[in-house]
């Protein structure tokens, strides 16, 4: 409705034709948490009604509430713009009761009374006792009038009209959001301009944007699993679908889980709970019962045995009551273990194939939509344009308030896992592949190598898509879903909003109390690659050959941070010192004879006569004699330390054991100094030619002269 004084320009309104509500039950509608619909086993939707107070504030400041049952009419005001201007930290709702056919107030204290329409007539649209019985009127429920009203002064939400020049019963609620929130360029974020029947995100692009997420008259089609009300928007009906209905050659697939214990853990755990409380109690009354019974005694008088029934009354009450919640929770405790049965129906979208994806409802309300699934997350034309629908009941998966999402990101990932592997099977057994991808959308007028783009308008592709996928269409009067038989005249032809089963051209299905058909969906089955023996060899070799090839590539780069990890590495791996924790290095060995020290780097032409066997035993023995133990258990150490090629280097020089005493420093020094220089061209060393130092070779030769 129109209201330039309030921000945004217009007002909001929603409006039920269901049972409406009393005071009290008006009043629980603002308690956070309290909820009549906690049952598991309930397949009603919302449970806590945050719904009705966080979506309101979602979209607007205030919102107010007129609701009518029996012969009450309750008013209900959540504004934060009363909180903000009062200055009050505390929620305070006004809720004054009228009755329905004096218009009389409904309470015991008029002052508190008059202080709540007083704070109604101030913060709300409605300034008067008049105007505040006008919203009332709008629910009498008058066909007539009621349409007349939203056509002309309303942007009307209607949930569950009745059927034209019908009166239907004065009960229902009208909630009125006002004060709506703003983009930054000072514009209201839904927009109700652009097109008089429906309700839009404002600056929202349609490329790119599925129509669902930018038009409420697109969602709301598709909100329900099994559509069973009538929705209005600005007195336009909402032509709602069964999605299952709307597929080319749908195919279900029953899926078992023992994953899904969550939820059903959680309930297991209230009803133990629950049945530890009625048990205490039951003791409780049992216990007093049997008391009073021995204070008694032979007393036999009326009082005495009135007072001792009433007592072992309640506690035979007590003790089934008690009975009955240990009984559920029994039957929690084994449905906890029972798999979890799913069903997935899948099938192509040839109206539009770009709209593909899972759409995943819980307890007939749709949760998440377009999700990817299996091969539709590689991008590619496999599985392109499969809609996959699944109803997931409480028990199963838990939506959040917001009935957004799961609460569970866990077991929501593994459903949606299931359904990728479904959908890879019902891609083989559709066997679009096999035939062609491109020739099969070809079939049904997609000429464009451009996926988004729409199929061609062209009668003849029209008809082809109609052959396969019959009209399914609601009455208007008793809800029922009807499937019309398919006729070349009505391919372009539009149903109008009021259609009612006596327009079926089918004589079994043109009247109300014919019952409803059900869809009839073949049933598919996962069959699950059995891998022949070659396959699975083939697949453990090669997972083989790719564990040695991380193992040596994880040898090749192993940090060196000690002496420990230097011994535990064998000489083929590159030693590397590491980077960080760098630690104080070990004191260097005793410098080498001059002789041994300048062997290797001497020119072939200029080397000096060779020292003998007892020049190399003076000048071993002209060291000090205090490095010597030092020296000695340096050489102990790398000797047990050092692999095969040194084990060639002290035999060669078994002839002498002072030359064997040196040619392992020789060694030692040589590995050392390679640990001090990693960046070295030479860090990894040939095998073949460290096995025999030249250095040992030519003293051990030289000794044998």
């Amino acid at each position: 409705e129109r209201r330039e004084d309030l921000r945004g320009g217009f007002m909001l309104c929603f409006l039920d034709d269901g049972t409406g509500m009393d005071s009290n039950e008006a009043a629980s509608v603002i308690q956070f948490g309290k909820s009549a619909k906690r049952s598991p086993e309930s397949t009603q939707i919302g449970q806590y009604g945050n719904g009705l107070k966080s979506g309101s504030m979602r979209i607007g400041k205030d919102f107010i509430l007129f609701t009518r049952k029996d012969n009450t009419m309750t008013c209900l005001l959540l504004s934060r713009t009363f909180h903000e201007e009062e200055g009050i930290d505390e929620v305070i709702v006004p809720l004054p009761t009228w009755n329905a056919r004096s218009c009389e107030p409904v309470t015991d204290n008029m002052e508190k009374f008059a202080i709540e329409t007083e704070l109604i007539y101030k913060y709300s649209p409605f300034k008067s006792e008049r105007e505040v019985m006008d919203q009332f009127n709008k629910i009498r429920g008058e066909k007539g009038t009621c349409a007349g009203w939203f056509r002309s002064r309303v942007r009307y939400l209607g949930f569950g009209w009745d059927s034209p020049g019908r009166l239907v019963t004065c009960s229902g609620t009208l909630v009125i959001i006002f004060n709506l929130k703003l983009m930054d360029n000072g514009e209201p974020e839904l927009d109700v301009t652009s097109d008089p029947q429906d309700i839009q995100m404002a600056e929202t692009p349609r490329e790119g944007t599925k129509p669902e997420r930018r038009s409420f008259r697109a969602y709301a089609a598709v909100l329900y699993i099994d559509p069973r009300m009538r929705i209005f928007i600005n007195g336009h009906k909402v032509q709602t679908k069964r999605l299952s209905c709307c597929l080319y050659k749908p195919r279900m697939y029953k899926y078992t889980s023992n994953r899904f214990k969550t939820r059903a853990e959680q309930e297991v755990k209230k009803a133990e709970h629950v049945a530890r409380i009625a048990e205490e109690k039951a003791r409780e009354a049992e216990s007093k019962a049997r008391a009073l019974e021995l204070r008694l005694g032979g007393d036999l008088t009326r009082e005495s045995r009135v007072t001792l029934r009433q007592v072992q009354n309640l506690a035979i009450t007590m003790r089934q009551e008690a009975d009955v919640k240990k009984r559920i929770k029994d039957a929690k405790q084994r449905a906890l273990k029972e798999p979890k049965e799913l069903n997935f129906i899948f099938g192509v979208n040839i109206e539009q194939r770009e709209l593909d994806g899972m759409f995943i409802y819980n307890c007939s309300r749709l949760i998440k939509m377009y999700e990817k699934v299996g091969p539709q997350l590689e991008g590619g034309m496999a599985c392109g344009g499969v809609v996959g629908v699944v109803d997931v009941p409480y028990l199963v998966l838990e939506p959040t308030h917001n009935k957004q999402d799961f609460a569970d990101a866990k077991e929501y990932r593994h459903l949606l896992k299931a359904m990728g592997e479904h959908l890879a099977q019902y891609w083989k057994d559709v066997a679009i592949a096999q035939r062609g991808i491109i020739k099969f959308w070809d079939e049904f007028g997609y000429l464009s190598a451009n996926w988004n783009q729409p199929p061609s308008s062209e009668l003849r592709y029209k008809r082809r898509r109609a052959m396969e996928i019959p009209t399914t269409i609601q009455c208007d009067v008793c809800l029922k879903w009807r499937t019309l038989p398919f006729q070349l005249s009505s391919v372009e032809k539009n149903y109008p909003d009021s259609w009612v089963c006596s327009m079926n051209p089918d004589p079994e299905q043109d009247r109300c109390e014919a019952a409803e058909q059900k869809q009839k969906v073949p049933l598919g089955t996962l069959k699950k690659d059995l891998k022949s023996h070659e396959e699975k060899q083939k697949q453990l070799t090669e997972k083989i050959r790719q564990q040695q090839e991380k193992l040596e590539a994880l040898q090749k780069t192993t940090p060196i941070r000690s002496q420990a990890d230097l011994k535990k590495l064998p000489l083929e791996v590159t030693t590397r010192p590491s980077r960080e924790h760098t630690r104080t290095q070990r004191p260097r060995s005793p410098p080498l004879p001059d002789a041994i020290k300048n062997a290797p780097s001497r020119p072939p032409g200029s080397s000096p006569p060779p020292k003998s066997c007892s020049q190399l035993k003076k000048s071993s023995s002209d060291r000090p004699n205090s490095s010597s133990p030092k020296l000695a258990s340096v050489l102990f150490k790398e000797e047990a330390s050092t692999s095969r090629t040194h084990h060639h280097t002290v035999t060669a020089g078994k002839s002498n054991s002072t030359l064997k005493t040196l040619a392992k420093p020789g060694t030692s020094m040589k590995s050392l100094s390679g640990l001090q220089s990693p960046k070295s061209p030479r860090e990894t060393p040939n095998p073949k030619a460290a096995k025999v130092p030249a250095v040992k070779k030519s003293a051990s030769g030289r000794c044998s002269q």
